[in-house]
């Protein structure tokens, strides 16, 4: 008789990740998330900046296999004061005379101009590369995540960013749900082959429904307003997974970072809203919904 003396490691999931870790990491920003938005927000928007300048470091690192380097340094700094100075003079906007968005555009360029800069004192070589990897940086996160803390910054900002958390998850969950007991055929094989279009469905039916019921009975505005944004948020927020699904692709790698125990890099968590959130704050703009 044969004894078997190995011992069983953590639980896995079927994509081979350990799942008390990710249950753990995953309540626990979820927690963070729940008590900054609703009592605090400036921390929210703390983490947001914290997580975002991850995500640089992520893309950073990224790059570097393809022989990219961007002056990491000056954009994470460009980073905080981007997202954290676009939040706070649309908080004050009423009070002052200075725009919120002169100080996105000027935020922005100071960064553009402070990492062409600093990439000088590497010499001429690889100049123009570098310098792109650090532009697209700056472009894909930071100016991105800023309308996180525009929408935040709105009237009832804290409703109607949950709104766009709510679609996001609930065009995740749908189009998981859907697209693993269904899903045949493959909707970018190139990009992504286990994205089907059985799981968009999926993604429109249950985010229609979230989202519809959440603008009806918490932000009491009418349905097809709930419906246009769950429409939004599925296509911005399906583009951003596979635009980082993309990058991944090409770089040659999994995940981005093991930042967060269980579910990789903080970008494979942030690609769909980093998209999806100008999106919705544009819906509820044009809807005079916002500022």
């Amino acid at each position: 008789m044969s004894t078997n003396t190995e011992q069983a490691g953590p639980a896995k999931s079927r994509t081979g990740r350990d799942l008390p870790a990710a249950l753990a990491v995953g309540l626990s920003l979820f927690g963070i998330v729940v008590v900054t938005l609703t009592w605090f927000p400036i921390g929210f928007v703390a983490l947001l900046v914290l997580l975002t300048s991850l995500a640089a470091v992520e893309l950073h690192e990224a790059l570097r296999r393809v022989g990219m380097r961007s002056a990491i340094i000056p954009v994470v700094i460009g980073n905080i004061v981007i997202i954290g100075g676009t939040y706070a003079a649309a908080v004050l906007q009423q009070y002052t005379n200075v725009a919120w968005h002169v100080v996105l555009l000027g935020t922005i360029g100071g960064t553009v101009l402070v990492a062409l800069g600093w990439r000088m004192f590497g010499g001429a070589s690889g100049y123009a590369r570098d310098s792109a990897a650090s532009l697209f940086i700056i472009g894909y996160v930071p100016l991105l995540a800023s309308f996180v803390g525009l929408v935040l910054a709105q009237d009832d900002g804290v409703v109607k960013l949950v709104a766009i958390f709510l679609c996001i998850v609930a065009s995740d969950t749908g189009g998981y749900a859907l697209g693993a007991s269904l899903g045949k055929h493959p909707m970018a094989p190139i990009v992504s082959p286990k994205k089907t279009w059985e799981g968009l469905v999926g993604s429109f039916l249950l985010a229609g429904v979230v989202g519809t019921v959440y603008v009806i009975f918490v932000m009491h505005q009418p349905w097809w307003i709930g419906l246009l944004l769950s429409v939004v948020i599925v296509i911005f927020g399906t583009a951003g997974d596979l635009i980082e699904s993309m990058i991944k692709r090409d770089v040659g790698i999994k995940d981005m970072s093991s930042f967060l125990p269980g579910h990789g890099g903080v970008m494979d968590r942030l690609d769909s809203m980093l998209v999806a959130a100008p999106a919705g704050w544009a819906v509820f703009t044009l809807l005079g919904l916002g500022l």
